[in-house]
């Protein structure tokens, strides 16, 4: 199989966490008192799939033939954890500005990588 087009290489992927564990790891870890935060999540392939089948199949349904997904990070606030966590959610196509598709449930990962490691 072909590298997808969208890949980019192991370099740039870590030049990319880099910059964010510089410009923005230390003042969420200030702002939470000198606790670090979570910033990788861990998603299970096979319940992605499902996810992305579930959106297709949704938004078929709904007459919507190229749908989105856009990744939102979030913040759990509970007895369990205050970590930060990802979901997705479909949106009503591929464009960067599509509304959310509120008709079809978001997906939540709470398998974060603890403590948190470099790329």
């Amino acid at each position: 199989m072909a590298i997808p087009a969208k890949c980019i290489t192991v370099q740039q992927a870590r030049q990319l966490q880099d910059n964010w564990v510089n410009t923005r790891e230390p003042a969420i870890t200030q702002a939470r008192g000198g606790q670090q935060d979570a910033r990788e999540m861990v998603f299970n392939i096979a319940e992605l799939e499902e996810f992305l089948d579930y959106v297709k199949s949704e938004s078929k349904k709904n007459g919507i033939s190229n749908p989105g997904v856009r990744l939102y990070f979030a913040a759990y606030n509970n007895m369990n954890s205050d970590l930060a966590t990802v979901f997705l959610s479909a949106t009503m196509s591929d464009a960067k500005n599509s509304d959310n598709n509120y008709d079809i449930q978001p997906y939540n990962t709470i398998t974060a990588g603890w403590p948190p490691k470099n790329y």
